[in-house]
Parts: C-alpha cells; sequence; structure tokens
C-alpha cells in the first residue's frame, strides 16, 4: 500500500484481487486502519450524530446509530496483545474517488474524508479510533464495492444483518479450555466443567455445556449463566486480566492483590490471583450449593417446568446471595466449609413449593425477590460496606 498524488489530490494505492459474484465485481484487499478511518471516518462520525447521508438506512427503513459503549468496548479489544478482526470491512465507494486496474491488480482510493460508504463494520472502524500504536499494525481485510445501487447497498446490508447469528455466549466461554494461558474466563470455564462432570457435585450434569440441552431435566443452568455469575467476583476486567497473563508468560509474574473495599466487592480474586489451579474456588462454590441443595433437595434436583430454583432465576438470585453468606464469616480467601455453609440456610424458612413461576417471575425482578428474601430470613442483612 502506498500513498500517491495526482493533480494536487492525494490517493492510497492497494493491492486487491477481484471476485465476480452474480451482484456484480467486488474488490478484496488489505488497508491500514488509520487509513480506512480517514476515508470512512466522516460517514461514521455522521452515525455518532445522527445526522444526514443515511440513504441505505432511509431505504429499508431503519436506523443504525453508532453505539458509543460498543465503540469503547471494541476500543479497549484493539489494544488487546491478540486483538484480531478476521472478518472483513463492507464498503461502498464511487467510481469518481477509486479507480481498478486489472493489469496491476491495485486501487487507487482518493485519500479523504467520507469517500467510503460503511455497509458492514462501522463499529470495528470507530474502536480503532483507539488503536494507540503504530496503525500499520493492524491492517483489516476489506470488501469493496465500485458504484453500487443503492438498491443493491441495502440488499447486501440487510443479508449480512438478517442471515448472521450470534455466536452461543456459552460457546465463547467453552473455547477458554482451549486457552494455554490463564485467564479469569478460563478459571470460570473450567470449574463449570469440572462441577457438572463430578459426581456427588451439586452441579452435577446440570449445567448445559455449550448451550445445548443433551438432557433438559437435568441440565437447568447454562454454562454462560454460570460463568458470568462467578467472573463478577473475580475481576472486574476479564479482557485486561487475560492480557496480562498473554503478555506475562512466566509464572512467577502475578496480578497486584486487591484489599479493602475492593477486595469486599471481589472476594474471590485473591484467591484466583495466588491459586493457580483454582481449586479453592471451586471448593468454594461446591460447598456453597452443597448447602442449597441439602436446603431444598426436591427444588434443586426437580425437573419441573415450573420450579425455578435450580434454573436461572433461582440460580442468579443464590450467587448475588453467596457474596452476603461468605463474607458473613469474615474468612476472605478462605474455604468455608459445607456445614458453614448450612448453618447460614438454617435459619431460611422459604418452603420448597414456593420456588415457582408464579411467586418468583422469571427475570430480574423474581431474582431480586429471592434474593431479598433470603438475605432477610437469613438474618445477614445488608453487610456495611465501610467495614471492608
Amino acid at each position: 500500500m502506498r500513498e500517491i498524488e495526482v493533480q494536487n489530490e492525494q490517493y492510497i494505492e492497494i493491492q486487491c484481487l477481484e471476485a465476480i459474484q452474480p451482484i456484480g465485481s467486488m474488490y478484496i484487499a488489505i488497508i491500514n486502519c488509520g487509513d480506512l478511518e480517514t476515508i470512512c471516518f466522516a460517514d461514521v462520525r455522521r452515525m455518532e450524530i445522527g445526522i444526514e447521508n443515511r440513504e441505505v438506512e432511509d431505504y429499508i427503513g431503519i436506523q443504525r446509530e453508532l453505539n458509543p459503549n460498543r465503540e469503547n468496548e471494541i476500543g479497549k479489544y484493539v489494544n488487546l496483545i491478540d486483538a484480531t478482526f478476521p472478518n472483513s470491512i463492507i464498503l461502498s465507494i464511487s467510481s469518481d474517488y477509486a479507480t481498478y486496474n486489472p493489469e496491476t491488480h491495485t486501487m487507487k482510493i482518493l485519500y479523504k474524508d467520507d469517500v467510503a460508504k460503511v455497509l458492514d463494520g462501522q463499529h470495528r472502524i470507530a474502536g480503532l479510533r483507539h488503536f494507540e500504536r503504530d496503525q500499520s499494525q493492524f491492517q483489516l481485510i476489506v470488501t469493496i464495492y465500485i458504484d453500487m445501487e443503492l438498491e443493491d447497498q441495502a440488499i447486501v446490508f440487510a443479508t449480512i444483518n438478517k442471515e448472521q447469528k450470534n455466536v452461543s455466549n456459552s460457546l465463547v466461554a467453552d473455547l477458554f479450555a482451549f486457552a494455554k494461558t490463564r485467564s479469569p474466563q478460563k478459571t470460570a470455564h473450567n470449574i463449570a466443567r469440572a462441577l457438572n462432570k463430578k459426581e456427588g457435585s451439586p452441579f452435577y450434569k446440570k449445567i448445559k455445556i455449550l448451550g445445548t440441552a443433551v438432557n433438559k431435566e437435568t441440565e437447568t443452568i447454562t454454562q454462560d449463566t454460570f460463568v458470568k455469575s462467578l467472573l463478577k467476583y473475580i475481576t472486574s476486567d476479564p479482557q485486561s486480566d487475560r492480557n496480562f497473563y498473554k503478555v506475562h508468560k512466566d509464572k512467577d509474574s502475578k496480578l497486584p492483590l486487591i484489599s479493602g473495599k475492593e477486595l469486599h466487592r471481589l472476594f474471590l480474586r485473591n484467591i484466583f490471583i495466588l491459586d493457580d489451579n483454582d481449586i479453592q474456588i471451586a471448593q468454594i462454590i461446591f460447598n456453597y450449593f452443597y448447602a442449597v441443595s441439602m436446603k431444598w433437595p426436591d427444588a434443586w434436583n426437580s425437573g419441573a417446568d415450573n420450579n425455578i430454583l435450580n434454573k436461572s432465576t433461582g440460580f442468579s438470585a443464590l450467587m448475588r446471595f453467596f457474596k452476603d453468606a461468605y463474607l458473613s464469616f469474615n474468612r476472605i480467601g478462605e474455604i468455608i466449609s459445607k456445614d458453614d455453609f448450612i448453618r447460614i440456610f438454617a435459619s431460611i424458612q422459604i418452603p420448597e413449593a414456593n420456588f415457582t413461576k408464579e411467586v418468583y417471575i422469571p427475570g430480574s425482578s423474581g431474582q431480586g425477590q429471592l434474593y431479598r428474601d433470603l438475605l432477610s430470613q437469613s438474618g445477614l442483612g445488608k453487610l456495611d460496606e465501610d467495614m471492608f
């Protein structure tokens, strides 16, 4: 890729491959993220502030606003040591701004704002504004259409957004099993699989590994729900922690330990940092839910559709209460025994027959109500965070 000047106008020249498809020719190329941001920036910027030049969106009657949270999330991701965008950014460019030379297999694009319309990849381009290194170190695959009719642009845009399927969050979690470096995600995933596999575990065959139920009567908790509920007590930034271990491959490198209010919020974090095999965290979770299974054995093991205790509503509420139960012993970093947790539940008098969708409505309201009932009946109350 090189910059050239033609009659006082600056162009970039990129190597291209031409592909013929029923819709017409398209050109596949590699371009530096900074150059891509320049030729698309104004168009992306207008999406951000919601004004003008939105022909494709207007044509098919939708709105495609830039999500600042998504931009910031991607902006953080692009600076990780192993960041990658393997999929193509899709652009439409007028022949007024771009020409293709079939003999040299190169395309010359006018190097100025807003010559390329983004059909797919606006958040990736926006996120790359935050890339902190040499822009030649992050190159993108782009697919370019020249003089594409508005109707065809709309068809491509609609097809991409209709046909793309979201990757299962549980599948994403499962892929961390193949990671060679340590991360909070891998820890949570491995604990989920271990507890699901171990006979005698309160989670034995209860977790939907990969998000697919093999036995719907017993697999009542998705791997994604389990992992997310556990991660919130280990880390506030899983990606940064994972990046630390990718950069510091020697086993002597450790994340800094935490204390005070931060440790109260992330009470499993120091165990994660100090204990590389994560057995302690798994044992604490095992002991806590063993107490749950002893307190309400029928509801915990029930496959009834109306039962909520061993499904997302009940599990999420129990994981919220887990923090209060664990911290009540004032022994952060230690394994709390089954008997200790059993004593916590001894004073709770919620009948097993109450764990229904009518009493605890599925979703956040039911989770919140069950959590409040557990908290009030246990006598723990809301712990005073100033104590930590």
